[in-house]
């Protein structure tokens, strides 16, 4: 008999994506802010310029066809890591993502702070109404691509959930996750073996950078050590090989491939997204 401690661990974590997505297989599209204030590509153009085009984008996800969005601080570059993100860009971010929620209230909302916001992402998406959160270092350890040492952030996140009295905001975790080294010794076997002691929700596979899809091998590999953890697609999918993809995984975050010309820069292209969702179904 399981003492009554570990069944209410077990009861917050979602058995299957369609708890969410209301589908098996679900597809979730980014949504790409513009630069936030603070950001070097911010020129002062405001807040309601950058809320236009999210929501332009967010719109183009629902018709096409998308069962979940995600608002990431995409053009923030070069990011910040864990703590470093500044109070500026997490207030801004927070209004953008309340506004892409009211907007398309149908689908569910998720909500990524780059690089691993923790306990700022999850202010976020309890302002914002968010459904779940994408965790970029949740456990272990490593480098990012701007230099930063960083480390897992599950203690301190999972704390400050059951604080906030938001436990009913889920995690998906990257393991291996893009724009990354991880410390030696971090393996893709190790990562998921944390990454699921620690409760996340869901995990995501990347390749190296956006853009970039993960060997199929690696998704092979990742489905078999995640047991019953669903596993998402997390970078460089497209309308030609998503449907290998999803022969291996539960559900795929796209953003790159379903911009006008696959340009990661350009809006949201309702045709692109249109395809890539009838080519992801299986």
């Amino acid at each position: 008999m399981r003492p009554a401690w570990k069944e209410h661990m077990d009861r917050l974590r979602i058995k299957d994506l369609s708890e969410i997505f209301g589908t098996r297989a679900p597809v979730i599209g980014m949504v790409h802010c513009w630069p936030l204030p603070g950001a070097p590509g911010y020129t002062g153009y405001g807040m309601d310029t950058i809320i236009e085009h999210a929501l332009r984008d967010a719109t183009a996800l629902a018709e096409g066809g998308c069962h979940g969005l995600i608002v990431e601080n995409m053009w923030d570059v070069p990011f910040r890591a864990g703590p470093h993100v500044q109070p500026e860009s997490i207030a801004a971010q927070a209004v953008v993502a309340r506004a892409v929620r009211d907007t398309v209230p149908e689908l569910p909302l998720g909500v990524n702070l780059v690089h691993n916001g923790g306990v700022a992402l999850l202010g976020i998406a309890l302002a914002a109404g968010a459904s779940f959160i994408r965790v970029c270092m949740f456990t272990g350890a490593g480098v990012w691509d701007a230099g930063s040492w960083d480390e897992g952030c599950a203690a301190d996140l999972l704390r400050r959930r059951k604080e906030l009295h938001a436990e009913q905001i889920k995690i998906f975790a990257d393991v291996d996750k893009k724009h990354s080294v991880r410390f030696p010794g971090v393996d893709l076997a190790t990562h998921i073996e944390w990454t699921r002691f620690f409760g996340a929700d869901a995990l995501i596979i990347s390749g190296r950078m956006t853009g970039d899809a993960p060997d199929l091998q690696k998704a092979r590999e990742a489905r078999l050590l995640a047991g019953d953890t669903p596993i998402l697609l997390g970078s460089g999918t497209t309308e030609d090989n998503i449907g290998a993809f999803m022969e291996v995984a539960d559900g795929v975050i796209v953003g790159s491939s379903i911009k006008a010309g696959g340009e990661i820069a350009n809006p949201v292209d309702v045709e692109r997204v249109r395809r890539f969702v009838r080519a992801a179904r299986v």
